[in-house]
């Protein structure tokens, strides 16, 4: 039996090249970690869609089971899971997360 919630993040990571699962929205993060990985996206300029699990509680659930990862926000490029605030903030402080945004052929207007 297919899981819904699980078809429907494959077709969101599928359909955005950068989409973050977060507790609110880019406008009005809902959580530090959350605003703290919007913020990093903003400043590097990269396109990014968003979906907020805190309207949704079976996406919440669903995208923990997904990613076998236990917190949010979880940040995927290209289809592939990245990580979450701890990570993407390490990436971009090393200049990592700009390095894999551009193997995916992302845009990204500021360097780190």
């Amino acid at each position: 039996m297919t899981n819904p919630v699980s078809e429907r993040i494959k077709g969101e990571i599928g359909e955005h090249p950068v989409m973050l699962y977060m507790k609110g929205t880019a406008m009005f993060p809902q959580c530090g970690f959350s605003a703290r990985v919007v913020q990093i996206l903003t400043h590097m300029g990269v396109p990014f869609a968003t979906a907020n699990v805190l309207e949704d509680p079976e996406l919440r659930e669903g995208i923990k089971e997904f990613s076998s990862w236990p917190t949010i926000p979880q940040l995927y490029v290209a289809g592939e899971f990245v990580g979450g605030c701890d990570i993407i903030t390490e990436m971009y402080q090393s200049g990592e997360l700009e390095t894999l945004l551009k193997e995916k052929g992302i845009p990204c207007e500021k360097a780190a």
